[in-house]
């Protein structure tokens, strides 16, 4: 077998993926901060998507280059950890890369560069971990704090206007988990029409279903069964196979031994002494009306993860058999009732087994608004999710930023040439990162940096940049708070890819 090798080495470019990484995050990077612009992105079948989310936009762009797929690993890795911070992470990537580039040549050693990235990575985490605060101790200070961290993590998003009404929907969603930390026990509906601040959070759970013509509307005291069982007259399964009869008659005993079976099925179910009946699959009308007689509530066609979501919530199983209800797991419930979403019906489950249930219904004015709000409040859980588990919190709006780029500084003067350039290098790619907010904010990116700069060159300040107010404040007062552990993996993520990317000095395709 012949195996042929292309190379693809470029003298004038030391790092072989520096082009393609600046092709992607100069189309991510104007996403980044407060006043970032969103992206809108068609797929093939012409539906449209308006987001800003970093993860969101490296997963639908179909640019398939090594860096565009190393970047999303990261991202989506960033996603499952932390749940926000994906356009800063690919940001600080390319700035530290670019900055090494620049290093290489000048005639440093690719060796000398890593060692300097660590060392100021390493130096970072120490200077979060010295201006850390927590104040979980103080029911009321840790909560005002969670709000702010919400507030934070919704600044840069399509909601931002609406901010204070969905970061208290968020809180209140994760502290109605009672420390279960499972965002999954938090559902979002979807429903066009209204606007953002239409939107609303109930305590329980809402599945988008009605209650058929005829049946009861509310049911107190429920005993749930969660069915994924055919409950419609049997058909042969064999394609094109066929029934011949020679008369009516048997005909019509073919039809009674069926309905003989369904209600045999139906009996069972029965005999698990419950009220309501939720099935996957269809249910015919001749069950249905046989299953309200002996005051069964059915719900046929849920959908699969509608019925997973509720199996977790009201501590039910699945099931297709009933043959022994003793092992059958039932569900409960205090109330299913039927409520109207706008012009919808639905079904909510209030006074679940397994509490700390919410639902979040999102109203907006189309499709785009209530995806994008969707993925922006899914965000904010997760990071309040974070904070809660790791009650370690720092100031945002470039305050954490700008103290770790004065303490590098410091430490760049009290060591030797080589490893000073590097860690000056780091630092500045730290200001790039935060003068791509501010420019795309539209203000004096070197100007308002300096001055932020000066203001942490005093210990214990707490200055930061509002970019909307376009002042340099307190991040206390004005309540820009952030996890810290965002901060961390941002740092620790970004230098790890930096670091691999620049280790590749070659690139070859093996053709078989």
């Amino acid at each position: 077998r012949v195996v042929k090798i292309y190379f693809f080495i470029n003298k004038n470019m030391k790092v072989p993926l520096a082009k393609d990484l600046e092709k992607i995050v100069e189309f991510l990077q104007t996403s980044l901060g407060p006043k970032g612009m969103d992206k809108l992105l068609i797929d093939k079948n012409g539906n449209i998507k308006i987001t800003n989310d970093g993860a969101t936009i490296l997963k639908s762009v179909k640019y398939d280059s090594i860096a565009s797929i190393i970047l999303r690993d990261v991202c989506n890795v960033q996603d499952d950890e932390i749940g926000d911070g994906t356009t800063s992470i690919c940001c600080l990537i390319k700035e530290l890369v670019f900055e090494a580039q620049k290093l290489l040549n000048r005639g440093l050693h690719l060796q000398t560069i890593i060692k300097g990235y660590r060392i100021a990575a390493n130096l970072a985490l120490k200077i979060i971990d010295k201006n850390c605060f927590c104040n979980s101790k103080n029911i009321r200070s840790f909560l005002a704090d969670l709000l702010d961290i919400a507030r934070t993590s919704l600044n840069s998003k399509i909601i931002f206007s609406n901010r204070e009404y969905f970061s208290r929907i968020a809180l209140k969603a994760i502290l109605n988990l009672k420390g279960s930390m499972d965002i999954n026990r938090i559902q979002m509906i979807k429903k066009p029409g209204g606007t953002l601040k239409d939107s609303f959070i109930e305590d329980g759970f809402i599945l988008e279903k009605k209650i058929g013509i005829g049946q009861i509307k509310r049911i107190i005291g429920a005993k749930i069964l969660i069915a994924n069982t055919s409950l419609d007259f049997d058909k042969i399964k064999i394609h094109n196979a066929k029934i011949k009869v020679k008369s009516l008659s048997k005909l019509a005993q073919i039809e009674v031994r069926e309905q003989k079976k369904i209600l045999d099925k139906c009996r069972k179910i029965i005999s698990h002494g419950i009220n309501v009946l939720i099935n996957r699959q269809l249910i015919y009308n001749y069950p249905e009306r046989f299953l309200n007689d002996n005051g069964v509530l059915t719900i046929e066609h849920a959908d699969f993860d509608g019925i997973e979501r509720l199996a977790l919530v009201t501590g039910a199983e699945i099931v297709s058999t009933f043959d022994e209800p003793s092992k059958v797991k039932l569900g409960k419930c205090k109330v299913v009732e039927e409520i109207m979403v706008g012009k919808e019906t639905m079904i909510r489950f209030s006074g679940c087994y397994n509490k700390g249930t919410s639902t979040i219904v999102l109203r907006g004015s189309n499709e785009q608004i209530t995806s994008e709000a969707e993925r922006s409040l899914h965000d904010a859980l997760c990071v309040l999710v974070q904070s809660i588990q790791t009650p370690s919190f720092v100031y945002g709006g470039g305050c954490m930023d700008a103290k770790i780029i004065v303490g590098l500084e410091k430490y760049c003067e009290t060591i030797e040439a080589k490893e000073s350039l590097v860690i000056r290098a780091f630092s500045t790619s730290i200001k790039n990162l935060i003068k791509i907010i501010y420019e795309n904010a539209g203000l004096d990116s070197n100007d308002k940096l300096l001055s932020l700069i000066d203001c942490h060159k005093n210990e214990g300040s707490d200055a930061c940049l509002d970019v909307h107010s376009e002042k340099i404040l307190s991040a206390q007062k004005v309540g820009l708070i952030e996890c810290s552990k965002l901060k961390i993996h941002t740092i620790l993520s970004a230098v790890e890819t930096a670091e691999m990317i620049l280790r590749i000095d070659k690139m070859f395709l093996n053709e078989n």
